[in-house]
Parts: structure tokens; C-alpha cells; sequence
């Protein structure tokens, strides 16, 4: 397939794609899944191997967000039945992270719901980065704390954060529609301070939102421009309760389609498959690993995932290995040039330039919603919810009814993280 060679060709140079061959991806047929999947991993595999890293979350404060972003259970008016609390103490944080650390992770992923952090809680957070890697030696701290004002990344920079998420989520053209709080233009401004504050940037996006295919390749390449070390891609949970509850878009091809077409328009930045992946993947997620680099492990910040164990057994069962915490996550040429940036920080280290992704509503703004990072190796016990009822999308049948979503510790004493 000519498409296919073109796009492998131009991603072994890092050379950008036209628009019209991103687009062209989506418009794949399944019948031509596999090959789109295998071209995508001759790309993955140039730049990293059979390597996957394992990324954690510590959701330090959920629910109560003033921000409306449609897709959030934790949004302004959101009726989601879902775990709500103030601020963790930087120790039970540092226990946390622990956990995760045990399983494999090699980055903590600190997400806040919110607007933003004020400057009383940028020092808190810095007080928990301290407690993190005081217990956990070697481990990369990416905060993801919501819209970011003036000298604050370069206090957690300066506190000892690795990389700061603040994610894109969708189009320009479109992210009015999906958010009226905040405007495109300040996550741009975000991910542009935690960038020349010399922290590890990530961006990504949420897929399956209704979006047109051109919004999608329209949100990549933004992200490409901004340049980003790490680019999550969360796939949307319709959480109940949220006003896209009833928004199921996507089948397993489609969401493949759309990792390939990111991998090949962001060849050699780490790719995470982020938020929704039990849900919308099911049993083609060992798939998705021949095309992404890194994935969080286990629950999501008010959704379970799959046990920790499963996804550990899954990356070997596809023949992948854990990325060690000694190993650069990012090729020789973006983490030389973030280290001489920086001065010889983030991303000058052992894997300090891979990013944190929560991606999707994944606390990208603070609001930590369901499309974003996920964490947890450890089985929280939840409730099962009815699924929405069926829906059609361009990709085929979407089969909605095969996952229930499962929220994280609903109406239990259950801690964050247990």
C-alpha cells in the first residue's frame, strides 16, 4: 500500500505527513487494519524498541471542579456518582506513588482537579514531590494541576517535577463546544510556560467526542507544533451523569486507526494510550502496543481499569518488555536537545524527558475526568453501571453494550489509590 510505505518512509525521518495522508489513515478500511497497525510499528520500533513504559496516577484532589468541560465527572454540575475529596497529605501521596512504583512505574502522574493552582498549592504539591522521590529514588514526578500562571512551573520546576501535563483535548475549531470555562488558547499557554520553565511538556487529546476526522488530525498537529515530549491519547468514557454520557463513537478499529495516525505525524515522541482503553480497545489492546510506547497502569483517577497484573501480563504475552527505570524513554535527539535546553534537566536523565501524559479530561485543565490519566495497580472495588444502549458510528457497529463502566470506590470509604 503506497500510503502505508510513504508514511513509514516519512516517520523513520521524522518528516511530517500531509494532511491529506493523516487523514487518509482514518479513512482506512478494516480490511487493512493489520497493515496500518504492523506500518505504524516499524515506526514505534525505530525509535523505541519493544520498550513499554508504565506510568501511575496519585489523584491528590477529586471532584468539586469549577471548570464545565462536558467530558469530566468531576466538571461543574457534574451528577456522576464519584469519589470526592480535598487535598492528600503529601505522606499518604508518597504511599501512593509507592504502590505504583512496586508494580513497574516508572513515572507518578500527580493530578488535581481545579481551574488552576493557586501558589499556596503549588507549595503543597512541591512538599509531595519532596515525600515522592525521598521514598521512591529515581522516580519521575509529572504534575497535572490545570491552567498555570506566571512562575509557577518554574516553582515545580524547582521543586523537583520532571514534566507538566496539560492537555489540548480537541480542535480549535471545536473546543468551544466542549468546554466554555476556558478557551483553547490558555492550554496552549500552559503547555508553552511548562515548556520554557524547562519541564518535559505533554499534551494530548480525547478522541470520540464527536469529533470530524479533521479535527482530529487538526489537534495532532497541533500537538506536534507545540512540540511536545509526550502526547497521550485517551479514548472518552461516557461517564453517566456527564453530558456526553451517551456519546459512544468508537470501535476497536477506529481507535487503532487513530494511534497509528498520531504515531505517524509524532514518529518519535512517546505515544500513550491513555484513558478508555478497556473500554473501546477490549481484547485488541495487546494490538495498540505495537503502536504506542507507554500506557498507565491499572485504575483511572474515578474509573476502574484492569487489574495491574493484567496489563503487566499483556505486555509480555505480546512480546514487550517494561521500560526500566535506567533507560531513556525518548530517543538520543529530543532528550539531548531537553537537556541542553535546560541546562542539563529534565529530560537529560534516565528517562526524565518521557512526560506524564493524564491526558483526555485526565486532570489536562485540573479537572481530572475520565478520558485521562489512569493509575493503579491495585483492584479498588466500584459499581458496575449500565452501559448506554448501542449506537452507530462510521468505523461499524459500536457494541457499547460490552463494557460497563466501573467507577472507582462509588459510594464506599474506599482511599484514593487503594
Amino acid at each position: 500500500m503506497d500510503l502505508l510505505n510513504t508514511l513509514v518512509d516519512k516517520g523513520l525521518r521524522r518528516e511530517l505527513p500531509t494532511r491529506e495522508e493523516a487523514l487518509a489513515v482514518l479513512a482506512t478500511s478494516d480490511d487493512e487494519l493489520l497493515d496500518v497497525v504492523a506500518a505504524a510499528g516499524k515506526v514505534r520500533r525505530q525509535w523505541f524498541g519493544r520498550r513499554v513504559k508504565l506510568n501511575y496516577l496519585v489523584n491528590l484532589k477529586s471532584g468539586l471542579c469549577p471548570e464545565d468541560c462536558s467530558y469530566c465527572s468531576q466538571r461543574l454540575g457534574s451528577k456522576a456518582e464519584i469519589l470526592k475529596y480535598t487535598w492528600l497529605k503529601p505522606e499518604e501521596a508518597s504511599q501512593a506513588a509507592a504502590a505504583g512504583v512496586a508494580g513497574g512505574a516508572k513515572r507518578v502522574c500527580l493530578v488535581a482537579s481545579g481551574r488552576g493552582p493557586t501558589d499556596r498549592d503549588v507549595d503543597r504539591v512541591g512538599k509531595t514531590i519532596a515525600a515522592i522521590k525521598e521514598q521512591n529514588e529515581g522516580v519521575e514526578v509529572c504534575a497535572c494541576l490545570g491552567l498555570l500562571s506566571d512562575g509557577q512551573a518554574e516553582r515545580l520546576r524547582d521543586a523537583g517535577a520532571d514534566a507538566y501535563n496539560h492537555n489540548l483535548n480537541t480542535s480549535e475549531a471545536t473546543y468551544g463546544q466542549i468546554t466554555k470555562t476556558h478557551t483553547y488558547a490558555d492550554r496552549v499557554d500552559t503547555v508553552q510556560k511548562a515548556h520554557a520553565a524547562g519541564l518535559s511538556a505533554c499534551s494530548g487529546l480525547i478522541a470520540g467526542m464527536g469529533e470530524s476526522d479533521e479535527d482530529l488530525v487538526d489537534v495532532v498537529y497541533s500537538l506536534r507544533e507545540l512540540d511536545s515530549d509526550s502526547v497521550p491519547v485517551n479514548f472518552l468514557i461516557p461517564f453517566e451523569g456527564t453530558p456526553l454520557a451517551k456519546e459512544w463513537n468508537l470501535t476497536p478499529q477506529r481507535a487503532l486507526r487513530i494511534l497509528a495516525m498520531v504515531r505517524f505525524v509524532c514518529p518519535d515522541v512517546e505515544v500513550r494510550l491513555a484513558g478508555g482503553r478497556e473500554v473501546h480497545l477490549r481484547s485488541m489492546q495487546p494490538l495498540a502496543l505495537h503502536i504506542v510506547n507507554s500506557i498507565f497502569l491499572g485504575d483511572y483517577l474515578t474509573s476502574e481499569g484492569q487489574a495491574g497484573q493484567v496489563d503487566l501480563d499483556m505486555i509480555a504475552d505480546a512480546g514487550f518488555e517494561v521500560e526500566g527505570a535506567g533507560t531513556s524513554t525518548l530517543p538520543a535527539h529530543r532528550s539531548d536537545a531537553a537537556a541542553a535546553a535546560t541546562g542539563g534537566g529534565c529530560g537529560s536523565h534516565g528517562g526524565a524527558a518521557s512526560v506524564c501524559g493524564s491526558a483526555g479530561s485526565a486532570g489536562s485543565d485540573g479537572s481530572a475526568g475520565e478520558a485521562g490519566c489512569g493509575s493503579a495497580c491495585g483492584g479498588c472495588s466500584g459499581h458496575a453501571q449500565p452501559a448506554p444502549a448501542a449506537a452507530q458510528a462510521d468505523a461499524g457497529e459500536v457494541r457499547s453494550d460490552l463494557v460497563a463502566v466501573r467507577r472507582r470506590g462509588a459510594g464506599t470509604d474506599i482511599a484514593p489509590n487503594a
